[in-house]
């Protein structure tokens, strides 16, 4: 958010024009009027905290090693090093391992900062072929270090696809700062219906490269170009409704139009729109927040400050990533990844 983002998933220029925003184009008089927070009332949900996602790999992606600042990860058929200022500790693997790999990010550690990648054992293509959770897309060689998916967020992929296969009724579910498409290539393949937005056309782009990849184009989902604001005030006028929210939104972002998007300013209102827009059997209204200055419970107590009333559960902590060594099912240290707060109706 992706989330917009760039494909870095931070901050994103603008490229190429892949896809169309929906008709309504220029803002509306309620648009560009700054919309008040709903004041809420009724008891805030009840909370988990801290509550612990882990992943030690799935599907082609597994965290071998990680330390001095770097962590080494195999994507399919490669071996990656990309900065982590996380990984404080000493790397547990020799220098052998962590010198025989496929590709190095050099450049710029801050993590919106662009770089460029070196090949050490061959060049390699820009894209390539990767396969989560039974989706297969592309991995890509970005100026900003990221490869086009989050591996850590098929936690959150998993919990959705386990609700969407679990619910005799059909599902609506929205993914704002889609990025590259793989969570909405799951839902829609797990049976939902799925509106995808991101502000990046080369994202968009990306995305539905994605889906064509995977021979996934006659699933049910809209790909829309648009900044993510201006999209749900939109669905809040129409009435539409989603029983599955996902949002990752960036710390910082520019929109198609030049939408500027800060987080900590605009974090409440997208919040309250988004429970606004959530249908009255909703399952969950997913946030993560990566590269930021705060604690979970930031993020947790606004959720529950949004959420008063509606009943459920919020639930918050982190995102981390088991290292797995070479052959993928090791276990070894935890590396935190980003913070989300969860609110689910039980």
């Amino acid at each position: 958010m992706p989330k917009d983002q760039t494909p870095s998933k931070r901050a994103r220029p603008m490229h190429q024009r892949v896809a169309k925003p929906e008709p309504e184009q220029k803002p509306t008089a309620a648009e560009a009027a700054a919309r008040p927070l709903v004041i809420r009332s009724g008891d805030r949900p009840p909370e988990r905290v801290p509550v612990i996602l882990e992943s030690l790999g799935a599907g082609d992606f597994h965290l071998i090693d990680s330390g001095n600042g770097l962590k080494l990860e195999q994507y399919g058929p490669y071996r990656v090093v990309r900065p982590e200022a996380q990984a404080l500790w000493q790397p547990s693997l020799g220098p052998h391992v962590w010198e025989k790999v496929d590709a190095i990010f050099t450049g710029d550690t801050d993590e919106d900062g662009m770089g460029r990648w070196r090949f050490p054992q061959a060049a390699l293509g820009e894209t390539w072929p990767l396969s989560l959770l039974g989706i297969e897309f592309h991995g890509r060689f970005t100026a900003f270090r990221h490869v086009g998916v989050f591996p850590e967020q098929i936690v959150h992929w998993r919990w959705m696809k386990e609700q969407i296969e679990a619910t005799e009724r059909p599902l609506k579910v929205l993914n704002l700062f889609g990025y590259t498409g793989v969570a909405s290539l799951v839902a829609a393949a797990a049976g939902a219906e799925v509106t995808h937005v991101d502000a990046s056309r080369k994202a968009i782009g990306w995305a539905r490269e994605n889906q064509a990849l995977g021979r996934l184009d006659k699933l049910p989902i809209r790909w829309i170009c648009e900044d993510a604001m201006k999209f749900i005030l939109r669905e809040e006028r129409r009435g539409n409704r989603y029983d599955i929210i996902l949002t990752d939104p960036p710390k910082f972002g520019r929109g198609p139009n030049g939408e500027v998007w800060q987080l900590f300013d605009h974090l409440p209102l997208m919040l309250d729109v988004c429970r606004e827009i959530l249908s009255p059997k909703a399952l969950g209204l997913v946030l993560t927040a990566y590269s930021i200055r705060a604690s979970f419970y930031s993020t947790h107590e606004l959720m529950r400050e949004t959420m008063r009333g509606r009943g459920g559960v919020v639930e918050s902590g982190e995102l981390v990533i088991r290292e797995a060594g070479l052959d993928g099912k090791t276990p070894g240290r935890a590396l935190s990844t980003s913070l989300f707060s969860r609110w689910v109706p039980k």
